[in-house]
């Protein structure tokens, strides 16, 4: 998978992408990460890239004519990628979302900075707009790493286990279960006794309740969009049941 991103900061990038899964990727060729600067298109000799806002107002602009020379002079190079805008407007980010992404050619990420981007771009340039939640960056580098991070995961072979992206977190709808390793017993807390009893398909219960357990407590709102199994039932009635013993003791 390519990636191409566009920002006004390449210097952000010189160790995220160095590290972890990311380079082991990048290593593999699974995907190959490219750093625009912005301002190499800039037609001045100060590379200027932002402006005044038109109407007045605090912050700065990011000027048209460089940012969609950039993005034009990618998009010949890469004509199958999508071109993406880091931006609070944009849907949020998603496992649903990154898969979406996983899936496309290619991506061009455009990192959005100050007060934001001429809307002259996105109406010429942009084809999807992503945001990564309700909060306020300095700017589109943090969300444009994340944006890389989520998608390459997702990409066959990157893990090296598939099913290992599909138990995340999200992956099925549902937060993940706990996990434990050694030692079986730490200051008075001990492990799970399922987890050590050798029986998968007792564990495979455990965990799934357990997920259930999790997204009940931190995130209902999922669960209003889960499609539940006649399984999944059962593992409820058996938490309600929990719940219901505990409030009685």
């Amino acid at each position: 998978m390519k990636f191409d991103i566009l920002t006004l900061f390449p210097g952000m990038f010189l160790g995220p992408f160095d590290e972890s899964i990311i380079r082991r990727a990048r290593e593999k060729q699974l995907i190959d990460i490219d750093i625009h600067n912005i301002r190499d298109w800039a037609s001045d000799r100060h590379q200027v890239t932002d402006d005044a806002p038109y109407g007045g107002g605090a912050g700065m602009v990011m000027k048209v004519e460089p940012l969609t020379a950039c993005i034009e002079s990618i998009k010949t190079l890469h004509p199958a990628s999508t071109v993406v805008l880091t931006s609070p407007r944009g849907r949020r980010l998603t496992h649903q979302v990154a898969t979406e992404l996983a899936e496309r050619e290619g991506l061009i990420i455009v990192c959005g900075r100050y007060e934001g981007i001429d809307e002259r771009v996105r109406t010429l340039c942009i084809q999807d707009d992503i945001s990564i939640g309700d909060v306020v960056l300095s700017g589109g580098e943090i969300a444009a790493m994340a944006i890389v991070d989520a998608v390459t995961r997702l990409i066959p072979d990157v893990l090296g286990n598939d099913e290992s992206a599909e138990s995340d977190s999200f992956g099925d709808g549902l937060l993940e279960y706990p996990h434990y390793t050694r030692p079986p017993e730490f200051r008075g807390l001990t492990v799970p006794r399922v987890l050590l009893s050798g029986n998968h398909e007792l564990i495979r219960k455990w965990r799934r309740r357990e997920s259930l357990r999790s997204t009940i407590a931190l995130r209902p709102d999922l669960m209003a969009e889960l499609a539940l199994t006649k399984e999944d039932r059962k593992l409820l009635a058996e938490l309600e049941r929990d719940d219901a013993s505990s409030s009685c003791c």
